[in-house]
């Protein structure tokens, strides 16, 4: 389709949406997420309305984002799979922590890390839009080089 081929020309930062569902725990990979507002600090994730983890977080308000660095695209590979198992399963052998706001993975090492409580759903076409109020921002390390998505791949940013 002429309008996904246009949006691969836009990069974007890969990150991990994870969340904890009772005893399991579910994540996917985005290249969707975006700053709001600054005040208050707002964030924007869209995720296929379709799926299982939009149907997820309808009914679990908070989340967490893991911005992935130039060295995890593995990582990002995992969460992307089709049929993946659960984010536990995922994340074995990767440093990570559960966000003491969240209760979702963290996955540690990545660029930054935030956990988010959802204020607002916004249909939008095939996506379904989680605008979220953060709640803690988990670790920042900028001498990593971001992890993006351009043109169908994963690609490491100079730092």
């Amino acid at each position: 389709m002429e309008f996904t081929e246009a949006m691969a020309q836009l990069a974007a930062g890969v990150s991990v949406v994870t969340v904890r569902d009772g005893r399991d725990d579910l994540g996917t990979t985005v290249s969707a997420v975006m700053s709001v507002s600054l005040d208050p600090p707002l964030v924007l994730v869209s995720l296929a309305a379709d799926g299982y983890l939009c149907e997820v977080l309808l009914r679990q308000d908070r989340w967490a984002a893991s911005l992935l660095s130039a060295g995890q695209a593995a990582i990002a590979s995992r969460f992307a799979a089709a049929g993946r198992p659960s984010a536990r399963h995922l994340v074995a052998g990767v440093p990570h922590h559960r966000g003491p706001h969240s209760d979702a993975i963290v996955v540690e090492n990545g660029v930054t890390a935030l956990e988010a409580e959802t204020t607002q759903v916004i249909p939008a076409g095939d996506h379904t839009l989680f605008l979220a109020r953060v709640l803690d921002v988990a670790y920042i390390t900028p001498a990593l080089a971001p992890l993006v998505r351009l043109r169908g791949r994963y690609r490491p940013m100079g730092g």
